[in-house]
């Protein structure tokens, strides 16, 4: 024991020293501060994940992995070229995320933080899990629809969350069957138009409002649903199906490419591959889903 110890002392004596481990107290104070930085840290990290920043940050944990490198090896050029463009960067960001910025702001004014503080974790119920009955369910409605040359648009959430595009459409919260589908994009109804976008096996929202890809390569025959279709693969990790109003065909958009004109069986197979299996957990944590479901579910009656 003596041999771990001996060296592990004396990497913190000369490397740690500044921590003065000797003279080091704890007061409620400090605890206090722990608390509320652990808090506003939480929080800030669910923020990060629920908006685009969430990419952006793994991006950026890429370049100061390169500029630790560049330190490393003292890159003198590299180094002060990144100096230079901090200050810009740290603007820049904040121009590109200022509507995500003021949504976090205005949802930390309407919200009453010692109610989230106690009872958040209690309340939040987790999404249903996709399953293959989804799976079956989104191809008949896309093939049902095909028949009759119905237009839609189906987008389905992987890692990447979507609430931006949720917030613009009309909120559903409603569990996906194929006859809910065809019913949304029958024309003229008040819900056809814009994009369903589905979350586990739940119909989040529709009428939702995508963004164009600026693609160039893509066919100038395609219409605005199949560009949303690619815009919105762009930009996350989402699997988007179109069915077209003029010909038909239902179509595939996933990490910017768009597969056309595909059949059932092909839609069904990347279905299963790309949603499912991102969605697949172990017992162990289905388990403990379904169990904090449950008490989420017990706590809303005894509210009741």
């Amino acid at each position: 024991m003596k041999e771990i110890i001996a060296p592990l002392y004396a990497f913190v004596d000369q490397y740690l020293y500044w921590l003065n481990l000797d003279k080091l107290t704890i007061s409620v104070t400090d605890v206090i501060e722990i608390i509320i930085i652990g808090f506003i840290l939480y929080h800030f990290l669910v923020w990060l994940k629920n908006s685009r920043a969430w990419a952006l940050l793994r991006g950026l944990l890429v370049v100061f992995v390169f500029l630790a490198v560049a330190a490393l090896f003292q890159m003198n050029t590299i180094l002060w070229l990144a100096g230079k463009l901090f200050s810009v960067a740290v603007i820049a960001l904040v121009i590109i995320f200022q509507p995500e910025l003021r949504h976090a702001l205005e949802s930390l004014g309407r919200t009453n933080l010692l109610a989230a503080f106690f009872s958040r974790n209690l309340q939040k119920e987790s999404p249903d899990d996709y399953t293959e009955k989804t799976t079956n369910e989104i191809v008949k409605a896309c093939f049902e629809m095909s028949k009759v040359k119905t237009g839609a648009l189906i987008v389905i959430e992987r890692s990447t969350p979507l609430n931006e595009y949720i917030r613009s459409g009309i909120t559903l919260d409603s569990l996906l069957s194929s006859q809910l589908l065809i019913n949304i994009f029958e024309h003229n109804t008040p819900l056809h138009d814009g994009a369903v976008i589905v979350r586990g096996n739940r119909i989040v929202a529709a009428t939702c409002y995508l963004p164009l890809s600026d693609n160039l390569r893509l066919s100038k025959d395609l219409g605005t649903r199949h560009r949303a279709a690619v815009g919105v693969s762009e930009t996350s990790d989402s699997v988007t199906i179109v069915v077209s109003e003029e010909t038909g065909y239902v179509s595939l958009a996933v990490g910017g490419v768009l597969h056309r004109n595909i059949d059932a069986d092909f839609l069904k197979e990347k279905l299963n591959n790309l949603v499912g299996a991102s969605n697949n957990a172990s017992p162990l944590v289905e388990k403990l889903r379904r169990r904090l479901k449950d008490v989420a579910k017990d706590s809303k009656a005894d509210n009741k």
